[in-house]
């Protein structure tokens, strides 16, 4: 089976662009470079500033984009085809099919599990690709299952540290861990190789697009 990753690009911090199945879809999007292909779906995880950034999405917006969204996020994503999700939902859009699970800390006060925030995975060409969101290591991550690609944050002081992320994927066991969150607000390249160096399953360092 081909692998998602052909397909998958990382466009800085947390934003992703994934293309398969005839979908572009995006996570996320923050300090986009011009020109981006229009986006069929767009997942947002949260409303902080990096993650929902409306002079970002709306450049990739086209009528018949379906937005998924945090319940936490503001007014500023009123669009015509607009999904409010929380922990545990499911839907499917276009045919991709999209859970929503929990992205919280806990010994930070920036993401408290109080509030609706989430990561996602995605089903895409028959792979499981999840990304994380804004977590620290959770309990929920130890029922993550058949994991084929994990998008997961490395930098710390709003997220899990290098060291934590690695507990992480060293618990669910993803087929191939990328690293994110780096780089742009908090957080080096450093962060990634030493994530790299203390998993247990097969990373991919990527560079930003």
């Amino acid at each position: 089976m081909p692998s998602v990753l052909d397909n998958l690009t990382w466009l800085g911090h947390d934003c992703f662009k994934i293309v398969g199945g005839g979908q572009v879809v995006y996570i996320d999007p923050f300090q986009l470079k011009p020109p981006q292909e229009p986006a069929d779906v767009l997942l947002i995880t949260h409303e902080h500033f990096d993650h929902c950034s409306p002079n970002d999405f709306k450049t990739v917006l086209k009528p018949t984009t379906t937005t998924v969204a945090a319940a936490v996020c503001g007014p500023e994503l009123l669009t015509g085809r607009l999904i409010i999700v929380r922990p545990g939902d499911r839907h499917s859009v276009n045919g991709l099919a999209i859970e929503a699970v929990p992205a919280y800390n806990l010994d930070k006060s920036f993401h408290p599990q109080a509030d609706p925030r989430v990561g996602f995975i995605i089903t895409l060409e028959g792979q499981r690709i999840y990304h994380a969101g804004d977590t620290d290591l959770i309990p929920e991550m130890k029922t993550l299952k058949n994991i084929d690609i994990a998008l997961v944050p490395v930098s710390g002081t709003y997220v899990m540290t290098a060291e934590e992320a690695a507990e992480a994927v060293n618990t669910f066991k993803p087929t191939l861990a990328i690293p994110m969150h780096y780089g742009s607000i908090v957080g080096s390249k450093d962060d990634a190789e030493r994530f790299k160096r203390l998993a247990k399953v097969p990373v991919t360092i990527l560079e930003p697009a």
